[in-house]
């Protein structure tokens, strides 16, 4: 007998993540090549190095960032333009930790999370009497008052001048260049977005998405509206403190500058064009983020190249087009990349069926 599309006889069935062996080997091929790709070589020189091994650190940092703010404005419905400043906030607290106190990077690491968390909660109060446009507002001033704080609390954040931050070691061993920090970031992020992925499962999980579909009805079921919406904001801000402890260890060195207002409105771009509500739009909004500004810049670099009289206007061409990528993405693909991943699996599932 033979069956197509889904066939589950068990809610344990039901409920696994990868639910098709199918699925799970191809799992476990993508993480035995994310293990072994830093390492690959090519003639005796490394497949990834420089710029690209770069860019495939900052996709699996961006990727923890941009889960903890889809769980809270995909799922919970709660919109935040503070997700930038909540990043300092993780990259600061591991920096002061680390760089101040003396402490290790695996304390500095979950505590730039817990300290991120409260922070987030803090600013998440507002969320119990405000909502949609309103709380946008407030989560943008959370935005403006931490990055005062970032510039003014100099004893504790150096101010205009940063923070110098060491990268983490293990019994002597120093993780000091870009291809072994890739380790630790893709081990974080592989906990951090298969918690998130099991979180949603959870009955915490299905009170964010019915405090988002309709808080009302929520509310009258039992759900207490103003728990759930802290909570979300809670979880969301430890991913952006884990994420931004990260990204400063990465980079070594933790400045104001790195966590403006424009870095928010990048993460809310990752999420909307990877699709609310998923843990791979998440992913798949980061990977578009963070490779468009790359590939664009080459190919405004190549038409400055040919074109001399245009390579002032090379720059403002790459934002006018990064805007529009964006817009077009948007009207033609409203629900996100995420989406067109699911349209694609349900047409190869049912192939060679059209029904």
């Amino acid at each position: 007998m033979h069956y197509c599309g889904d066939f589950r006889t068990t809610y344990r069935k039901d409920m696994e993540i990868f639910q098709t062996p199918f699925i799970k080997v191809c799992m476990a091929v993508f993480l035995v090549f994310l293990l072994v790709l830093p390492v690959l070589k090519l003639k005796g020189e490394y497949l990834l190095k420089g710029a690209y091994l770069w860019i495939l650190l900052q996709i699996l940092i961006a990727s923890i960032g941009a889960v903890g703010i889809n769980i809270l404005t995909g799922y919970t419905g709660q919109i935040s333009l503070g997700q930038g400043a909540f990043l300092g906030v993780g990259a600061y607290t591991s920096a002061y930790i680390t760089a101040k106190l003396g402490l290790s990077f695996w304390v500095g690491i979950p505590a730039a999370g817990l300290v991120t968390a409260m922070a987030g909660m803090v600013f998440g109060i507002p969320s119990l009497r405000l909502k949609g446009l309103y709380l946008a507002i407030a989560t943008l001033a959370s935005q403006f008052i931490l990055e005062w704080i970032f510039l003014r609390w100099e004893s504790v954040t150096g101010g205009s001048y940063g923070i110098t931050i060491p990268r983490p070691s293990i019994a002597g061993y120093t993780f000091s260049t870009d291809r072994s920090y890739y380790y630790i970031v893709l081990a974080v992020a592989i906990v951090m977005i298969l918690f998130a992925a099991n979180l949603m499962r959870t009955r915490t999980g299905r009170a964010f998405m019915a405090v988002r579909d309709h808080y009302i009805s929520a509310e009258i079921m039992g759900i207490n509206l103003f728990k759930y919406r802290l909570l979300s904001f809670g979880i969301s801000s430890f991913y952006a403190g884990v994420a931004g402890a990260l990204f400063g260890h990465s980079l070594k060195y933790v400045s104001s500058e790195q966590f403006n207002i424009g870095v928010s409105i990048v993460y809310l771009a990752m999420i909307i064009i990877g699709g609310l509500g998923s843990i791979i739009g998440s992913i798949f909004g980061a990977v578009f983020m963070i490779l468009l500004p790359k590939l664009l810049s080459v190919v405004t670099e190549a038409v400055a190249a040919d074109y001399a009289n245009i390579a002032k206007l090379a720059i403002s061409f790459e934002h006018g087009i990064f805007g529009l990528i964006i817009i077009l993405f948007l009207i033609f693909e409203p629900d996100g990349l995420a989406h067109r991943w699911k349209m694609v699996k349900a047409y190869w599932k049912l192939y060679p069926f059209s029904y």
